[in-house]
């Protein structure tokens, strides 16, 4: 509550930042979009305001991909899916607790199930190239902080991709 009465004497980020709504909550600020190969290396990045939804990035951020897109449940869509696959891109995803049960494959079963590395490189940007903070100066030191964060990432050597293996046996 005593968020919410803090947003309005924000000053750096007037009128660019948005209220979003996340899975740890209400938030006031940006979003960070990745893809990420299997590799754990980010092959596109894409900053929104927090209420922008998640589908909304995907078809600029899918540019030049071919083959597979995999994301959670916050990635379904119908229209987009449909958008992907004219683009000779098929988008992966879990289903909702009140949907059926797809039929996939194996493979794309454990794929999606490494949703963990993003995860972990979510984690490594926040805590160790410190991209989330509030104590921002000016929309240009965000935006140097957010790339230099990003760069940092990209130029280690242990990627999260590293740290396990993929159960193929479906336990």
């Amino acid at each position: 509550m005593c968020h919410n009465i803090r947003i309005p004497r924000h000053k750096t980020f007037n009128g660019i930042a948005q209220r979003g709504k996340g899975t740890m909550g209400w938030f006031y600020g940006f979003k960070l979009h990745l893809v990420v190969n299997h590799h754990g290396e980010i092959v596109a990045a894409k900053v929104t305001t927090g209420n922008v939804h998640d589908t909304q990035p995907v078809r600029e951020l899918a540019e030049g991909l071919t083959d597979k897109l995999y994301g959670d449940k916050g990635y379904l869509s119908k229209a987009l899916e449909a958008d992907l696959l004219d683009k000779g891109v098929s988008l992966i995803t879990t289903v909702r607790k009140n949907m059926k049960a797809k039929a996939i494959s194996l493979w794309d079963r454990a794929m999606l199930s490494r949703r963990y590395i993003t995860e972990a490189i979510n984690d490594q940007l926040k805590n160790i190239s410190y991209i989330e903070h509030s104590r921002y100066r000016s929309m240009n030191g965000f935006m140097l902080n957010l790339l230099a964060g990003l760069v940092a990432y990209c130029l280690k050597e242990n990627m999260p991709m590293h740290l396990a293996q993929v159960d193929f046996t479906g336990k």
